[in-house]
């Protein structure tokens, strides 16, 4: 019984994961691309002079600042899958999955953008001057109350979400590293990640804001920087590496068999699937983070959102494709970690040893901080604030029983789940798109009139 229930688990997963959702997530995407103006062009410059507070206000509602806001919600998404999920994504599509990647995160801009707008714009703010928002939010008060029952059932997703593939498979990725590298006991690890989140979690968006704030750019520098050394030692390589990139992302490679109109939708499939996993756009777990911010233009925290794709998935995913296809690692028996962390090692011997397992724990904590909101912020929209200190309790103790189990069935459900809350999410911003639209149309003529200038 336990074995049929875990067959069905994995082919539920690869369901849910297949070209249905890669064209939901690119059509949606190309389709907010082409209503709201090129908005990844557009809104690029203005984005950067957000992140920089050129346009903050310590009066403006909300709790965190927009650049608070941004590392929160990439510390939610910068981590494993940038590690192992493009490691995996080559693996099985071959280099030119990267291709598919990157585009899908261009694409992903759009998506990204047009999510953290309306989180924004259909917004609560409790008594206790708590914000409230995300999917379930624009899905109820934007499409209206009957659509109540699809907002229930994105939260409920988005709980599953949490406690599985951002919660116990991070947990669990982490000790197994531990272990490996250094002989840590797994239980070890669980019972010290269980004990940093919990401090951290307790003080609410605020708190997770400001760790993120400087965690992420650290770590993300770090990374980046790493990646950049390999590739400037293997200098003469990198267009090789390029040119298998763009080939394979229409011709297959050794690793997925040769031409065939199958092998190139399954390179296809791989790369929009590790950019989904990578960067969130369409998901909908982005703008719960985002909706927190303080800002009274909803547009402008949505031109914020738009950097994350790019940051996330063009840049650290692209270092990460091409550290791994410059040291052609990519031919042989590995995957996952291992494969990224073979792939620096090859550069400087070392290097992924010991740089790759403290990535991952830094990587994986991040995303569990992050996550954690995301799921309260769920069950508080389910249960009301009476679930919210249980559910961190459960949160924590989760990290630890992740860490010492087996949890693959754990794992494919919660993968489900991230694929299910794609649906109400893009319903919902494709249908909200004219009013989306119409503010966007509003906010830059505003700003092109110099309305928001300041002296």
């Amino acid at each position: 019984m336990v074995q049929a229930v875990e067959k069905f688990l994995e082919s539920m997963v690869g369901y849910l994961w297949g070209l249905p959702t890669v064209v939901l997530l690119v059509g949606g995407g190309i389709y907010f691309t082409l209503m709201l103006g090129l908005i990844q062009i557009r809104g690029l410059g203005h984005a950067v002079n957000v992140v920089k507070g050129k346009y903050d206000d310590p009066n403006d509602p909300g709790e965190i600042s927009h650049f608070n806001a941004l590392c929160t919600a990439l510390s939610a998404t910068v981590g494993l899958g940038n590690i192992a999920g493009v490691a995996v994504a080559i693996k099985m599509g071959g280099p030119g999955a990267t291709f598919w990647m990157v585009l899908a995160g261009l694409i992903g801009m759009a998506t990204k953008y047009s999510e953290c707008t309306l989180a924004v714009m259909y917004r609560e703010v409790d008594s206790n001057g708590r914000v409230l928002g995300g999917p379930m939010y624009y899905i109820e008060k934007g499409l209206g109350p009957a659509f109540k029952p699809l907002a229930m059932f994105f939260s409920v997703c988005c709980v599953f979400a949490a406690f599985g593939a951002a919660n116990m498979f991070q947990s669990n990725q982490v000790a197994a590293i531990m272990t490996s590298s250094f002989g840590i006991d797994p239980i070890i690890t669980g019972l010290v990640l269980a004990v940093l989140t919990g401090v951290v979690i307790i003080g609410g968006i605020k708190r997770i804001g400001a760790v993120a704030g400087k965690l992420v750019p650290l770590m993300g520098l770090s990374y980046v920087v790493a990646c950049l050394a390999i590739l400037l030692m293997f200098l003469d390589d990198v267009p090789n590496a390029i040119g298998q990139i763009f080939s394979g992302a229409f011709s297959g490679t050794a690793a997925t068999g040769g031409f065939a109109g199958a092998v190139v939708a399954e390179v296809l499939k791989q790369g929009v699937r590790r950019a989904a996993f990578s960067n969130e756009a369409g998901i909908g777990s982005a703008p719960i983070a985002h909706a927190a911010a303080k800002t009274d233009e909803a547009v402008r925290e949505g031109v914020v959102a738009l950097l994350e794709p790019l940051i996330d998935t063009v840049l650290i995913c692209t270092m990460t494709a091409l550290v791994i296809g410059v040291t052609g690692v990519w031919t042989g028996p590995l995957t996952g970690v291992e494969l990224t962390a073979a792939a620096l090692d090859a550069g400087v011997p070392g290097l992924g040893s010991y740089f790759i397992p403290i990535a991952v724990s830094l990587f994986a904590y991040s995303t569990m901080i992050s996550w954690s909101y995301y799921g309260e912020q769920s069950i508080n929209y389910i249960f009301g604030e009476k679930g919210i200190i249980p559910y961190k309790m459960v949160f924590c103790l989760a990290i630890v029983v992740g860490a010492v189990w087996k949890i693959s069935p754990v794992l494919n459900f919660s993968d489900s789940m991230l694929a299910l809350m794609i649906i109400p999410n893009m319903l919902a911003i494709i249908l909200l798109t004219p009013k989306l639209k119409e503010e966007t149309k509003s906010y830059f003529k505003k700003l092109d009139s110099g309305d928001f200038d300041r002296s």
